[in-house]
């Protein structure tokens, strides 16, 4: 059995698709190609605005995931190409599909999470096996559906008898505890760029904060930053993950009332030192004798965010790095755990961590659309 898989992943920050060609032969992942294409400006703005209620949502919704299907096609054949691997060669994709609500648990006790997909498609474009829908079996058995990729955090960034955090931090922030014991906590921590990236694009046209440069001139308003940390999820104790469900612009505007004066890039700073401060809060609270926060995500790419991260912890001497530092790119790491959740699917192997996700226990997830 062929153990090559690629990995797609298109998160909560809705810049676009990144892509991974993974080869598991050896037993721990190596990624031979990394392609990533950018959502265009129509399909990113439906992918946002079916984040909330509106109009036409279900067939909205159908017509967007076959469009970002097509995208995800593009980036297998980018793949492909750069690798001269051929579709006999790849036993499966691991497609996560896009998130658009993310409710486990609520309503009637059992919940949801949605994820734009459609895999068929997917399978009929590029003839190769798909695995999709992770996250659902684990929300059926009780758990949050996420996070998934502490276990695949593990594997990659663990170390023996030392407690190394590993950081996500996309549209959402999720830390991963890799305890010296060997056990595995992991959870959402906070909105990790969603609300900067916004604010962002609202006010300087730009997709994001390159390397953080923007925020770095403004100033921390301590009031909002104090209004912010206020936030009853921060407080909630694992397990837990949220979404765009709570942190999306409504609740910046809602925030912001008593700040309508406030300068633009004051608030960026502002909204950099949430980030952070949600985050490192979490790390000292259950890893607080880490040596390591390693950071993937586009997060990492941000040094003012990283800065304030190191600062965070400046109580401890944990150190903050990226992925990049310990042998995995930080746009690399997200889609290659979900190469290795579709190759633990098709082995038949549980793909989630009970104690991570609350699930009742271990599940094989994810369903397989044969090429």
């Amino acid at each position: 059995m062929s153990g090559h898989y690629i990995g797609l992943m298109s998160g909560t920050s809705l810049d676009g698709v990144d892509g991974v060609l993974v080869d598991f032969s050896q037993g721990t992942p190596r990624v031979l190609s990394h392609q990533t294409l950018a959502f265009d400006d129509t399909l990113k703005a439906e992918l946002m605005a079916l984040n909330t209620a509106g109009a036409n949502e279900l067939h909205r919704g159908a017509l967007a995931a076959n469009a970002l299907v097509q995208v995800y096609a593009q980036v297998v054949q980018a793949l492909l190409t750069a690798t001269g691997q051929t579709v006999s060669t790849i036993r499966a994709i691991g497609a996560h599909g896009q998130t658009v609500r993310h409710q486990p648990g609520l309503f009637d006790g059992v919940g949801y999470t949605l994820q734009l997909n459609n895999p068929s498609l997917l399978a009929e474009l590029t003839g190769i096996a798909v695995v999709a829908d992770f996250r659902s079996r684990d929300v059926a058995a009780g758990g949050q559906g996420a996070p998934l990729v502490p276990v695949f955090h593990q594997g990659v960034f663990g170390k023996a008898a030392q407690t190394v955090a590993v950081l996500n931090i996309g549209g959402i922030a999720n830390v991963s505890v890799l305890s010296a014991q060997g056990d595995v906590l992991g959870f959402d921590c906070g909105p990790g760029n969603a609300l900067m990236d916004f604010w962002c694009q609202q006010h300087t046209g730009q997709p994001y904060d390159d390397n953080g440069q923007w925020g770095r001139s403004g100033r921390v308003m301590a009031p909002l930053l104090h209004a912010f940390m206020q936030e009853p999820f921060l407080q909630q104790p694992p397990p837990k993950s949220t979404g765009r469900d709570l942190f999306h612009p409504a609740w910046l505007t809602a925030h912001l009332t008593r700040f309508e004066h406030a300068s633009p890039a004051d608030v960026q700073a502002t909204l950099t030192e949430f980030t952070a401060q949600a985050c490192a809060n979490d790390v000292l609270r259950h890893a607080p004798d880490a040596c390591e926060l390693i950071v993937c995500g586009g997060g990492a790419l941000n040094g003012l965010l990283m800065a304030r991260l190191q600062a965070g912890l400046s109580s401890t001497s944990c150190q903050v790095v990226s992925s990049a530092e310990r042998g995995m790119p930080a746009l690399q790491v997200e889609a290659t755990a979900f190469a290795w959740l579709a190759r633990q699917t098709v082995l038949a192997q549980p793909g989630n961590a009970p104690k991570v996700t609350g699930a009742k226990g271990a599940r094989i997830l994810g369903g397989i659309f044969p090429a």
